[in-house]
């Protein structure tokens, strides 16, 4: 099993930007001590349910300030940004880590973003395939041209070429049964997200392998906490989480006027709670096996930062790390 750590830099009220992004630094940093496979780190735009505008600029970042651990994108949103000018950042970054950088892409949802940047909603209801398409024509070819609706241009080099061969390796993020059809038609694992339950992520793992031709070693974001005991681990979840989620969430806008409703926040937080491992070291270690034997996932992506206190999420990341992953590793079950 591998396991790591999922970054949103999380604004909690009452912190400021710099306090977020220091502490988004030292979790990565705490990770790679704690023994982690791996730091993702997710993009917002104008919100402050994370304040990381550009995940692959703070993993370039993260990168440097680290010397084993890998660092992805959970994701890079591939409708408010050229795919080939993603891909050139992706490929630099695998040149210069010596391939310890993987990309995630998403196809991101109906918000503000694609007014702001000029792609707009068409490019996000219908181009997401051919933005995908395009992507993985630049990381793996030399040369690319585009002759497409969303993208038309002559053939370019691209440059550098990528260290990892064929590419870096690309996850995308899945929520819906056509984009898991996507991703399996393309061969590109999942990174399926917090709110789905096990019943859901297996459906979704089903569905693309009926269109995939091989495996995917999908991936598992879920809200982490361990403390000594059930009811200080939900207490505190309970207490905290709801902060954040309510300015957090209520931050979206969407591109078409439409009003949004978010979920509650206490509501949200009470699902996250049952779903994942929230609790003692037993209980955070059963809830991890228990999704592996239902879905057959073997890589964990934890986000730590629940507490919204950089003490409490360093604290929370070296239990995870040295506690409750080792009882994991080289022990996940295989899916019935």
């Amino acid at each position: 099993m591998r396991f790591g750590v999922f970054l949103l830099a999380a604004q909690f009220p009452g912190q400021d930007h710099t306090t977020v992004l220091d502490s988004t630094v030292a979790a990565a940093v705490a990770a790679e001590q704690a023994g982690f496979d791996d730091v993702w780190i997710a993009e917002h735009h104008f919100m402050s349910y994370g304040i990381c505008p550009s995940a692959i600029t703070l993993a370039g970042y993260l990168l440097g300030a680290t010397q084993r651990i890998a660092l992805g994108t959970a994701v890079s949103v591939l409708s408010t940004q050229h795919p080939v000018a993603l891909a050139e950042q992706a490929v630099l970054l695998d040149q210069l880590s010596g391939g310890r950088f993987h990309l995630g892409v998403g196809r991101g949802g109906p918000w503000i973003d694609l007014e702001v940047f000029g792609t707009g909603l068409d490019h996000h209801q219908h181009g997401f395939a051919e933005a995908l398409d395009l992507l993985l024509a630049a990381l793996t070819n030399p040369r690319v041209a585009a002759t497409g609706p969303q993208f038309c241009f002559p053939e370019v080099d691209i440059v550098p070429r990528p260290r990892t061969q064929p590419r870096p390796e690309v996850i995308v993020a899945v929520t819906t049964t056509p984009t898991a059809k996507l991703a399996g038609q393309r061969g590109l694992p999942m990174l399926l997200g917090m709110h789905a339950n096990d019943i859901e992520k297996a459906a979704l793992i089903d569905h693309y392998h009926q269109h995939a031709s091989g495996q995917g070693r999908h991936i598992a974001a879920s809200l982490a906490y361990v403390a000594d005991s059930q009811h200080e681990a939900l207490t505190t979840i309970r207490r905290c989480l709801p902060r954040w989620l309510g300015p957090g969430l209520a931050g979206y806008r969407r591109a078409d006027g439409k009003p949004h409703h978010p979920r509650d926040p206490h509501e949200y937080t009470e699902l996250l709670c049952r779903l994942h491992p929230v609790g003692t070291i037993e209980h955070c270690r059963d809830t991890l096996r228990e999704t592996a034997r239902q879905t057959g996932i073997s890589h964990f992506i934890l986000l730590v930062e629940g507490t919204g206190d950089r003490t409490r999420t360093l604290e929370n990341i070296t239990r995870l790390g040295t506690e409750v992953i080792p009882l994991l590793r080289d022990r996940a079950s295989p899916r019935p």
